[in-house]
């Protein structure tokens, strides 16, 4: 009987492992370090920067492991299938960030260096520059006003006059009934209008909806809700 152990890692030696999985690190590494320089909300998560670096190595690794050979493609897609992921991704721009370290492992796992590191330099500085310049902001800044009144009289009117003399424009975005039915709640999205403040709205607001909770959430575009 035959106990040899045969190498079936094929076209690339030990230094090619090494190599790939390094530069994998390096490059997941460095997009790890602009996410976290350009981040800007408050939802920042150690966590999903060291996912970032750990995902780019173990595509290297799959992308090694599978090479060109397409049955141990399709079974590492069956056996990948089976992977459930349940935590929300709160912004869009955390999944561009994903594929980014996918893309540099896949790269640098079919041994296409110099790709892998011109793409990332490329892409990281389009980032820093996009992020630099604020490029695509609203310059609109709006608020989200919650206002909860009792539901047995009709506050819309008095609460919307209020907004009128407060804002330059506001929509209601929703009516709500919590509480088990003992209030009502509104939404509005508004625009203040220039020297107003939102305390002064709190305040007005107050006084029209016998007592009940006010709360202005100022920037709610650029804020984790």
């Amino acid at each position: 009987m035959n106990l040899d152990v045969q190498d079936l890692s094929g076209t690339f030696s030990v230094g090619d492992i090494a190599l790939a999985l390094s530069l994998a690190f390096v490059l997941s590494a460095a997009v790890g370090w602009v996410y976290r320089f350009t981040h800007r909300n408050v939802s920042y998560s150690q966590s999903y920067v060291q996912t970032l670096v750990i995902l780019g190595m173990l595509i290297s690794l799959i992308m090694l492991v599978v090479g060109s050979n397409i049955a141990r493609a399709f079974a590492l897609v069956g056996a990948l299938s089976v992977v459930r992921f349940r935590n929300a991704i709160k912004e869009t721009r955390d999944v561009g960030f994903i594929f980014l370290v996918m893309g540099v492992g896949m790269a640098t796992g079919t041994r296409f260096y110099t790709l892998a590191v011109v793409a990332t330099v490329a892409i990281s500085l389009v980032i820093m520059v996009m992020y630099r310049f604020n490029w695509f902001a609203l310059n609109v800044q709006r608020q989200v006003v919650k206002v909860q009144v009792p539901p047995d009289a009709d506050y819309t009117a008095a609460i919307q006059d209020v907004l009128v003399r407060f804002t330059t424009e506001f929509e209601l975005v929703s009516m709500e009934s919590i509480r088990g039915g003992a209030l009502t709640e509104l939404m509005y999205t508004v625009r203040l209008a220039k020297g107003r403040e939102p305390g002064a709205l709190i305040t007005a607001l107050g006084e029209h909806n016998a007592g009940q909770r006010v709360t202005v959430l100022t920037g709610y575009d650029q804020t984790d809700l």
